[in-house]
């Protein structure tokens, strides 16, 4: 597509971290887009970037051209479907770059180790390393769940405003999958407020009868993603949590840094 001089020339510009800085404030619009729920006005990115209009005009035309971006008729900028097939490929290769971190966790703890997304409403696992015992917890990766049901669902919502978590609620229900899950938004915000407490989520017996899970966020992560174990509620006990739960957090803040100096 033909380009203005002034495009080029932007193009052209390097950062201080030696990018291409018309790249750089391409991908800073859509992370801000992503931030704000998807939908934002141009005025809107204006404000919260500190770039002239032109620039984010141009920018967002790039990027609606490309199909990263789409203009919805009231004017508003969207984010596009092509993103989906990135963002599809980026979880896979997000759950390959995890495995050797579950498969240490697995080594350490005995029990399986996983690997979960929050994707929308819902939580998706991305990566599982399943324990050596003969009696061992399987989740399928791909397999979607909702979130207050489960231990990484807590972990990853325990950063998120309570208004946020009720409004989510409110969209996916609170089904009860054992006698045990919690089918309240108070008690599900009380369960969050333990998380950020302790630093660690526990679903005890509320996802599946017998079964335990200890899940940790993994911090600084580039999209919001957790770790856990699985287990026979026999095994995972009150007193293999104290030596299970330093552990996952080790193993969370170690995978933190492969994330970040992979580029990931």
């Amino acid at each position: 597509m033909p380009t203005s001089s002034a495009s080029t020339n932007d193009s052209a510009k390097s950062s201080a971290s030696g990018g291409v800085q018309s790249l750089e404030r391409a991908f800073d619009l859509l992370e801000r887009m992503a931030d704000a729920g998807g939908e934002v006005g141009l005025s809107e990115l204006s404000a919260t970037s500190g770039l002239p209009l032109p620039t984010i005009h141009r920018l967002m035309r790039t990027l609606v051209a490309c199909g990263y971006v789409r203009q919805q008729p009231n004017r508003r900028y969207a984010l596009g479907p092509r993103l989906i097939r990135l963002g599809e490929s980026s979880s896979r290769l997000l759950g390959t770059w995890a495995r050797p971190y579950l498969a240490r966790l697995v080594e350490e703890t005995g029990e399986t180790a996983n690997m979960a997304l929050l994707d929308g409403d819902e939580i998706v696992y991305v990566a599982q390393v399943p324990s050596k015992h003969s009696m061992r917890m399987f989740t399928e990766v791909g397999r979607r769940v909702l979130p207050h049901s489960t231990g990484v669902g807590k972990a990853l919502l325990a950063s998120v405003p309570d208004d946020e978590v009720r409004a989510l609620l409110s969209r996916t229900g609170m089904p009860a999958a054992t006698e045990k899950t919690i089918t309240t938004p108070d008690g599900f915000l009380a369960a969050l407020e333990d998380v950020r407490r302790l630093g660690y989520a526990v679903d005890d017996n509320e996802q599946e009868i017998g079964v335990r899970c200890l899940a940790v966020p993994v911090p600084d992560s580039p999209t919001a993603a957790a770790i856990s174990i699985s287990g026979p509620a026999g095994r995972v006990t009150e007193a293999a949590t104290d030596k299970i739960v330093p552990v996952l957090q080790g193993i969370a803040v170690e995978l933190s840094q492969a994330l970040a100096s992979s580029g990931a």
